[in-house]
């Protein structure tokens, strides 16, 4: 595992030109196995800040439980993908940038460079492998599954193996550069690792475990949270679990419904009609958020082929997987959007909240 990036949270970078990025790229449209995807077209000349390095990410194209991916000199920005080259996919993933698609932005805050600006354009020539065209570029976003005739589809997140290298959660390494590169404060590192020490005892078979959740339980209002993370659901495995039509809209207020509430409509297995109720959903209970889009269709990320969801479910603004209470990938900053059935929300009328802040 190396530690090449040049970047910090924070760090000012302008997006290379489409030509420089095309130059980088071999016959595939790929830099050191990462794909360059036509959606990221539009943010070339566009500046941003550094959101977070990411020299991990979460990996689910392979089975569960899911691991950690070491990435070398990629960063994350404030960009997502609007799936328009993937037959409209909604998953709305974070982009992943390598830095020879980045150059330092002028007249903004400077880097934390170690190379500094002259060799980091240099990695741009010494990337270089042939270059690929535009076109090229949209020709490898699906492939024909031999199989069965059908498409199977090809991004950054579907090709995360190719474009990484094992990670052991063990790894002290990551978690030195969670805190180094800026991502997360020795706070989060803290709380995060004391929970995972904690629920592992509790998981431990020694016969403590009852006793450990019962106190996280009955404390938690010392540190305002909710229950147990990884409590499960009230209702029976493998029986029917209840469903909302709500029909909510992108722009509409919704409240998140108490954790308690939403653990009478999944089941034992933490299962709502096929969808995962997850412990990084927890510490959302309670709040107010905006909608942000209707999910109806994605990419599986293992599979490459589209999943059509029977019922959508819906995307909160500025609500992301913190990966806080996921084992063998904490901290990961790949800011993933969760997926909520309606169910586990509730409409807020504007004039009840204008008048709550009013008061």
């Amino acid at each position: 595992m190396k530690m090449k990036s040049n970047l910090k949270v924070g760090d000012w970078v302008e997006v290379r030109s489409k030509e420089e990025i095309l130059s980088t790229l071999d016959a595939t449209g790929r830099l050191d196995g990462m794909p360059w995807m036509p959606e990221m077209l539009q943010f070339c000349g566009r500046k941003f800040q550094v959101y977070k390095r990411a020299h991990k990410s979460c990996d689910y194209t392979t089975p569960y439980p899911y691991r950690s991916r070491w990435l070398d000199n990629t960063v994350l920005l404030d960009t997502r993908c609007d799936g328009s080259a993937h037959a409209g996919c909604q998953a709305q993933c974070t982009i992943l940038w390598r830095e020879a698609w980045l150059k330092p932005a002028v007249g903004n805050a400077t880097l934390h460079s170690r190379s500094g600006p002259v060799q980091l354009a240099r990695r741009v020539d010494s990337g270089a492998t042939g270059g690929c065209t535009e076109s090229e570029l949209l020709s490898h976003t699906h492939v024909i599954d031999p199989s069965d005739q059908s498409t199977k589809y090809v991004c950054q997140m579907t090709e995360l193996l190719k474009a990484s290298k094992p990670l052991a959660w063990w790894d002290v390494r990551q978690y030195v550069e969670d805190f180094v590169s800026g991502n997360t404060s020795l706070r989060r590192l803290a709380t995060g690792f004391i929970y995972s020490l904690y629920y592992h005892i509790s998981q431990s078979g020694i016969g403590v475990g009852p006793a450990m959740r019962w106190c996280y339980n009955k404390f938690r209002w010392v540190w305002r949270g909710s229950l147990f993370p990884r409590k499960p659901g009230t209702i029976a495995a493998g029986k029917p679990t209840p469903t909302v039509v709500l029909n909510l809209q992108p722009g509409e207020l919704v409240r998140v419904k108490s954790h308690e509430e939403i653990l009478k409509t999944v089941t034992e297995d933490n299962l709502n009609r096929g969808m995962y109720w997850d412990a990084e959903l927890v510490p959302y209970c309670g709040g107010t958020y905006r909608v942000r889009s209707r999910v109806s269709k994605l990419i599986n990320e293992r599979t490459g082929k589209m999943v059509e969801m029977k019922n959508p479910c819906i995307v909160l603004d500025s609500v992301v997987c913190q990966a806080r209470y996921s084992p063998h990938r904490m901290f990961c900053p790949r800011a993933m959007f969760p997926y909520w059935r309606e169910i586990w929300l509730e409409r807020v009328e504007e004039s009840r909240v204008q008048s709550v802040a009013a008061e």
